[in-house]
């Protein structure tokens, strides 16, 4: 098959249709990215609001929207740690606040550092390990901090049990957290990345300029064969890695979707030895080259299959040569300590023989039928409709469920005071998203999220005052019942004033309502059909 033939173009456009029809298309990548930015908000929204200096960000495949149901990919959360100021120069120094200056000499490894503790009240390095269990003191006489400080407050959420991958932490498979420190100054290795993009086809100078202003995370993760292990912290940029991916047009991200089910069904087999994985991060990288040295032109629909063909020479060029170089740290071999030479071999030539055979292990893809989407080759395809339904119902359905999982934190922390009662204590909530909500500059998806929680606030006033005063046999005034407070729906209305039974407010829902709640009652009931193709349609709204 040669690039630039009738046959190519004819497969690559049957291959980008194929990806529609299983949620590939602009409208889900879009629905995706809007889901997690807003879920993102409420719980940094929530953080604030409860004292925490602490941001929420979704990052890869979920966020990006680069996955489909057959990919199965996982949700990747950081919370940025923002009550820490991390120095890169002495000049750094705020007073009052836990100063960590970011040093390393010859000896620690690239990507990482050492984090020295300063005093609060004076721009000098601590000389005690205040807190031994955290803080180590070094053969140069520097008080450390050990990654042990984000390690330990992950325990107290998650259990000792938690699930430990690198430095993510879990309670649920599907799931990944990442505790971080947040570093408002780009280091050299990062810095240098900037200068070195000049006369490239790709990122724009604008995705750079938005790009720089994006801090970097200092995760809990030291180098696996240093004997500092427990000290290091790990540069990451993750929110540039973010903002690069959203720049992507169609065609890059189906190019990408493309090599990962390679990469998850075919290219698995090909790993000889236990503990050695290709990664979806090693794809990645290989587009963000391959993107760099190709002219924009190229990436187009005809050309799909030509980029799917580029992306992987790099991939195998980088396997060749046993060394994947991180797209924007300097220094960093990414098949360190995850793919063995052997192993890269087996990997590079099997990735040859998949070019020289004209990509035909396309046809064999068995993930979301994408193979049998593709034979035979001339017909029309359509989009699926219960595919795109059912993804945009999940969404909806995890949105609410981890709105109202955030809620239910936000009410459970402020309001609990032994001091005051509990009416107290919710209108004093209630002022508090108030005041939050009259901020300048907030955007569109924290001004949402300050009218969900008011909203929702109002109504657990309204239901405590009026459990309150039944209870005692007094009746509920006429503005009460007529209160915005329980202006949700009409279901909830009659649940919250008449007290009706469960399953009598059942029967007047519609198979297009679907039960959520944060507690997890509701997790695996199957989704409605009516749900979904509501969902696909509009912007769900949520009520109590």
């Amino acid at each position: 098959m040669i690039p630039g033939s009738l046959f190519f173009a004819a497969l690559s456009e049957l291959l980008y249709a194929a990806l529609d029809t299983i949620g590939m298309n602009m409208g889900t990548v879009a629905r995706r990215t809007e889901t997690f930015l807003r879920r993102e908000t409420m719980q940094t929204v929530c953080c604030t609001l409860m004292g925490r200096d602490c941001t929420a960000y979704y990052f890869g495949s979920q966020s990006e929207g680069t996955t489909t149901p057959g990919l199965q990919s996982d949700i990747d959360t950081l919370y940025a740690l923002n009550d820490v100021n991390i120095m890169f120069r002495l000049s750094d120094w705020k007073w009052g606040k836990i100063n960590l200056l970011m040093v390393r000499d010859e000896t620690t490894p690239a990507q990482h550092y050492l984090l020295q503790v300063y005093r609060l009240d004076l721009p000098e390095p601590e000389t005690d390990p205040l807190m031994p269990q955290i803080m180590e003191l070094d053969s140069q006489g520097r008080v450390l901090l050990s990654n042990n400080f984000v390690i330990d407050r992950v325990a107290l959420i998650f259990g000792k049990d938690h699930l430990r991958r690198g430095p993510s932490n879990s309670d649920d498979k599907d799931f990944d957290y990442v505790f971080a420190l947040a570093c408002n100054t780009l280091p050299p290795e990062i810095e240098w990345w900037f200068n070195k993009l000049t006369s490239r086809y790709w990122p724009s100078s604008e995705v750079l300029e938005d790009a720089r202003r994006c801090p970097c995370f200092l995760v809990p993760d030291g180098y696996h064969k240093s004997p500092n292990e427990h000290l290091e912290w790990r540069i990451t940029p993750n929110l540039i890695e973010r903002k690069l991916m959203f720049s992507l047009n169609m065609v890059q991200r189906k190019c990408l979707v493309v090599l990962k089910m390679i990469k998850k069904e075919q290219l698995v087999k090909y790993i000889c030895h236990e503990g050695c994985k290709i990664t979806t991060f090693h794809f990645k990288t290989a587009l963000f080259f391959t993107l760099e040295r190709t002219p924009s032109n190229v990436w187009t629909k005809p050309r799909l299959l030509e980029c799917i063909v580029r992306t992987f020479r790099t991939i195998s060029e980088f396997l060749f040569q046993g060394r994947c170089p991180h797209y924007i740290v300097d220094g960093v071999d990414l098949f360190d300590g995850k793919l063995c030479r052997e192993c890269q071999i087996s990997l590079e030539k099997a990735i040859k023989v998949m070019i020289q055979d004209d990509m035909r292990v396309l046809f064999h893809l068995q993930i979301d039928d994408l193979g049998q989407r593709l034979m035979p080759l001339p017909r029309e395809l359509r989009v699926d409709a219960d595919v795109i339904a059912n993804i945009c119902g999940k969404l909806e359905k995890e949105m609410f469920e981890d709105y109202y999982r955030e809620f239910r934190n936000l009410v459970s922390i402020l309001c609990k005071d032994e001091q005051q009662d509990l009416v107290t204590c919710i209108l004093r909530t209630i002022r508090s998203v108030l005041v939050y909500a009259k901020n300048e500059g907030l955007s569109q998806y924290k001004n949402d999220c300050a009218q969900f929680l008011e909203t929702h606030l109002r109504f657990i006033f309204a239901t405590v005052v009026s459990s309150g005063r039944l209870h005692t046999g007094g009746r509920l005034p006429l503005s009460m019942m007529n209160s915005e407070t329980l202006d949700t729906d009409a279901a909830s209305r009659r649940l919250k004033l008449a007290a009706c039974e469960l399953d009598v407010i059942t029967c007047r829902l519609d198979d297009s309502v679907q039960s959520a709640c944060s507690c997890g009652r509701y997790q695996n009931e199957q989704l409605s059909e009516r749900f979904c193709e509501f969902s696909a349609r509009n912007s769900v709204q949520m009520t109590s």
